[in-house]
């Protein structure tokens, strides 16, 4: 039998989370999602509005975490913090959640996307080259190089949390970089600039209608509760993008100073994406036209404003930094993402094997089975969807988490809580406020965006009860 070991070793600064907070947020969404909102919002205004306003909320919601992160300083994150504000159950629920969609669908997805920047390089591996048709399901080779990515990053995590803070550290820094200069040169070297002319739109929303052979788009303004309804969607996106923030609070246990480091870590990470997003947007703004943001090819928004600013080499140099950004980004959700089922197999309420360590001191079995679960996405090819359709659910689990800040409040006054929530109570209460605005629009102009996600959750509701006669069986 393979050596075990006891217990997580702390490795990881304060840096090192930072990088796995921005690495983890930072995927492929940024370099495209910008073209459906200015579809949704139609105007510079509010195109920047909306990803200010999940900004403001990322920012408030990782503030308010930090306190909780103190209070909680051990594996599993917002899992551990759901079930000691309200119940196992509650806690149940996002973990199974996370692990059918949240977590895995997010790795496929991310996954997908490096294969189709690749194929910019060599089109035999992108996912419109089709190897083979079984009938139910068509496998392309992009599916399969994702595929490749989960099974590599997932092996070098199962090494040691060192050899994925190496990884970590090395294509975040790549990408941040790579990101500023983007940004900086897309304001120096474009040979044009529409910024007077985008701004000229301000905060007046509109929609557009497209003819056919689309070399007419016409705007028609939309106000009141179109308007509310079209700045819902638009943050379907933008919340996409700046999700998986929370995932350095699953790796309390091998953080150093837990207490003090989660908190600041969630704090500088959430601070720098937010600036590099809205920033990138404004750079947006000055090398494209309104409609060539809203309709670049495939939405690849960011391949559009780099070929203005490098005609020669722009599309390389988006896909190779594509690349760099997603294969980061997918070492963070997979080397934080298998604590969680690690905790939830602690509290018997998932499989016994992956409650254990390896002799390197991570989960390995948690982080193969988590492997399994994306691998089989990335060939379902309905990550996409299911991402769209649970942008709801995270934001009711952020909700409920901020909301247990007040709970845990009354519950153990006495506490220890090293760090309390910035701006308690009045931020959080922002957050939630905000989060419950953006779920009800949802429900009322997007229920397709609602119900699948809260069919997920419910379905964990049985297998919950079905875990804890397990837990019962096993204990006798």
């Amino acid at each position: 039998m393979a050596e075990q070991s006891a217990s997580f070793k702390p490795t990881l600064g304060l840096f090192d989370g930072t990088m796995i907070v921005a690495g983890s947020m930072i995927g492929s969404g940024i370099f495209i999602v910008s073209a459906d909102i200015t579809r949704n919002v139609g105007s510079a205004g509010w195109l920047i509005a909306v990803w200010v306003i999940t900004g403001f909320m990322t920012l408030s919601a990782a503030l308010s975490y930090g306190e909780l992160s103190g209070m909680f300083p051990k594996a599993g994150g917002q899992y551990v913090y759901l079930k000691e504000a309200y119940n196992p159950l509650i806690g149940f629920l996002y973990g199974w959640s996370f692990f059918a969609v949240i977590q895995t669908a997010t790795i496929a997805a991310v996954g997908v996307a490096f294969s189709k920047f690749l194929s910019y390089m060599v089109p035999q591996l992108g996912n419109e080259y089709l190897l083979t048709d079984l009938g139910f399901i068509k496998i392309y080779s992009g599916q399969l190089v994702s595929i490749a990515i989960i099974v590599i990053l997932t092996y070098v995590n199962s090494k040691g949390v060192k050899e994925g803070k190496f990884i970590q550290t090395i294509f975040t820094s790549a990408k941040l970089l790579a990101l500023f200069g983007l940004i900086l040169f897309g304001f120096i070297l474009a040979k044009e600039s529409f910024w007077s002319q985008n701004w000229a739109t301000g905060f007046t929303a509109a929609q557009p209608t497209v003819d056919e052979t689309r070399k007419a788009i016409t705007w028609t303004g939309i106000g009141g509760a179109a308007l509310m309804g079209a700045i819902a969607a638009a943050m379907v996106g933008s919340i996409f993008s700046s999700d998986a923030w929370n995932n350095v609070t699953f790796i309390a246990g091998e953080m150093k100073n837990p207490k003090r480091n989660i908190g600041m870590s969630l704090f500088l990470g959430t601070l720098i994406v937010t600036i590099i997003y809205v920033s990138a947007n404004l750079m947006y703004l000055n090398v494209l036209p309104l409609n060539e943001l809203a309709y670049a090819e495939k939405d690849r928004v960011a391949v559009a404003a780099a070929n203005k600013i490098f005609p020669d080499f722009g599309t390389y140099f988006i896909a190779v930094l594509i690349m760099i950004s997603t294969f980061g980004c997918n070492n963070g959700l997979i080397l934080a993402g298998a604590r969680v089922y690690y905790t939830m197999a602690k509290d018997g309420l998932f499989f016994k094997q992956t409650g254990t360590l390896n002799r390197n001191a991570v989960p390995e079995v948690a982080l193969w089975i988590q492997c399994v679960a994306a691998s089989l996405w990335s060939l379902s090819g309905k990550y996409g969807e299911l991402l769209d359709m649970i942008s709801f659910v995270v934001v009711l689990f952020y909700m409920l988490t901020i909301a247990g800040i007040f709970i845990l409040r009354k519950k153990r006054p006495d506490a220890e809580r090293p760090y309390k929530a910035f701006g308690y109570p009045v931020l959080p209460v922002l957050y939630i406020l905000m989060g419950l605005a953006f779920c009800i629009l949802l429900i009322i102009y997007k229920p397709q965006f609602t119900w699948p996600g809260l069919i997920i959750v419910l379905a964990g509701i049985p297998l919950y009860y079905i875990a804890l006669a397990g837990k019962k069986t096993n204990a006798r």
